[in-house]
């Protein structure tokens, strides 16, 4: 009878803490809903100044944006609409000001506010707290510690890596200048860039692929390779799937899993690079008796800078690095060459005068030299109008973490998220006469001078800029170069590229041109 009792009592008291714990739950979830429309409220406040596009109650503009390759034109229609900027809303709590005209995008990243920690978050997972993503006085001492990686003289040797890549690249294209077909440009010139990317910042064994294997399928020692591209497509596909913006779905979903995985595969295989050099080096305490033996590179550099402490960085933080420099350097400049070479098949007026120029600058070499980049201005002056129609990274985004008032009085709070539309900036009529026509002529320096700086920031601007874009500038011109010296570029007009915003710039159906050889 006692234990009866026993049981009964043991049942009634298990049954009253399901009750608390269902009570809990509740106020929990109660709180939660209150925090979310207070914070709703509170975005609604800070933007009712800035007029925008009547978005869904529940989901926002989300549902404005098709994935079709016509998103980003939406966008410049919108700005044409609401001049200088606009709310977008993502789902029912996350607001952004977008903001699309020079004189916006001045106050903005002229300023040394932190990058929006809702986009970019997604990606931190992967490539850390590296100078993309870091913020305050660490993104301050990385900046420091990292600029001497990217001076002229480690650069210059670079050159000539540049040019082997390209022209292992455009030797796989032999096969397509005689068969008359199209092809899709951005897979090969990915793997180019990533080559490039490896020999120029880190010559090491472990990362010393050639790009006759990486075109082959991706096995054995390329599986880094293969995470990299796992990474990018896991990480766009987070970004345009909103329940994965939760922490938790997205970590108990088979996307989640995967992409642990290849970060878990990254990440190994970074900590082996760095232990490989650090072993190579540890019987040398200076850069210059490197440098005597051999020519320095971002890795080495890495490796020796030190602070006014005479501190360096933590393996933690040479792992960010060199995960968001591998990222950077070589995933926005394939998106740059894929969309310049396309840009200079639809226009064979501009390649022609191009390739005149190469000719002339290369005096029948068929390497690039540093010496060679500053001879090409027509090139490269259709390098960045390319640039301005195909912007590699379309959007920026930034935090507010003081009151923001633009030049025409208009203020926004402390705690807002600010993207910053690249494409709809460089696309902007405001700004741009005829702005969807290909002219380069408007790089000319005489017609640069009658425009803001901020009119054309497709490295963003001011001291977040991008760290590396003289390395991409370099890379474009070298590429562009050897390629039409070597092929006549022939747009496919069944083939128009469906651009959509990704980490990069991207095409829904690829990038296709057709070639020919340049008959000598």
């Amino acid at each position: 009878m006692g234990l009866t009792e026993t049981f009964v009592t043991f049942q009634l008291g298990l049954s009253r803490m399901h009750h608390l714990f269902a009570l809990l739950c509740l106020v929990a979830v109660v709180y939660k809903i209150t925090v979310l429309l207070a914070k709703r409220r509170a975005y609604f406040r800070s933007i009712e100044a800035f007029p925008g596009p009547k978005g869904h109650w529940l989901f926002g503009h989300v549902l404005e944006f098709k994935q079709d390759g016509t998103d980003l034109e939406k966008i410049v229609t919108w700005g044409q609409e609401y001049p200088y900027a606009f709310p977008l809303w993502f789902g029912p709590f996350v607001c952004f000001l977008n903001i699309h005209h020079p004189d916006y995008v001045k106050t903005i990243l002229t300023s040394t506010e932190p990058k929006d920690d809702f986009a970019y978050r997604f990606i931190e997972s992967w490539i850390g707290e590296g100078l993309l993503v870091s913020k305050g006085q660490k993104w301050f001492r990385h900046r420091r510690l990292l600029t001497p990686g990217f001076h002229y003289d480690v650069l210059k040797p670079y050159v000539k890596l540049m040019s082997d890549s390209a022209k292992t690249m455009l030797d796989k294209w032999e096969s397509y200048a005689n068969s008359n077909e199209s092809f899709e440009l951005f897979e090969h010139v990915s793997l180019m860039t990533l080559d490039s990317i490896l020999k120029c910042a880190f010559r090491n064994v472990l990362f010393n692929v050639c790009l006759h294997s990486l075109l082959s399928h991706f096995s054995g020692t390329n599986t880094y390779i293969k995470a990299v591209y796992e990474l990018s497509d896991l990480i766009n596909l987070r970004f345009r799937t909103f329940p994965y913006h939760n922490d938790l779905i997205f970590y108990l979903s088979p996307h989640g899993y995967r992409h642990r995985k290849a970060c878990k595969v990254a990440h190994s295989h970074t900590a082996e690079v760095i232990r490989k050099r650090k072993e190579v080096l540890k019987e040398e305490k200076q850069l210059d008796r490197i440098q005597a033996k051999r020519n320095l590179d971002f890795l080495d550099i890495l490796l020796f800078a030190r602070d006014e402490k005479q501190q360096g960085l933590s393996d933690e933080d040479l792992r960010a690095e060199v995960d968001t420099f591998m990222f950077e350097g070589h995933d926005t400049t394939a998106s740059g060459i894929s969309f310049i070479l396309y840009s200079l098949a639809c226009h064979p007026e501009h390649q022609k005068i191009c390739r005149e120029e190469i000719l002339e600058a290369l005096h029948g070499k068929d390497t690039m030299e540093w010496e060679d980049l500053s001879k090409i201005p027509y090139t490269t002056m259709c390098i960045k109008e390319s640039l301005r129609l195909y912007p590699p990274v379309p959007g920026i985004s930034r935090n507010t973490t003081k009151p923001m008032t633009f030049f025409d009085g208009r203020t926004l709070p402390a705690g807002c998220h600010v993207g910053t539309s690249v494409y709809g900036i460089h696309r902007n009529a405001a700004v741009w006469e005829n702005p969807d026509v290909f002219d380069p002529l408007r790089f000319l320096p005489e017609n640069v001078s009658k425009r803001s700086p901020h009119a054309f920031v497709p490295f963003a601007a001011g001291p977040r800029n991008c760290i590396g874009q003289t390395f991409a500038m370099n890379e474009m011109k070298v590429v562009i170069a050897l390629t039409l010296k070597r092929y006549q570029l022939i747009e496919d007009p069944t083939w128009k590229p469906k651009i959509i915003p990704r980490l990069v710039l991207r095409s829904l159906n690829g990038i296709h041109i057709k070639i020919k050889p340049v008959e000598m």
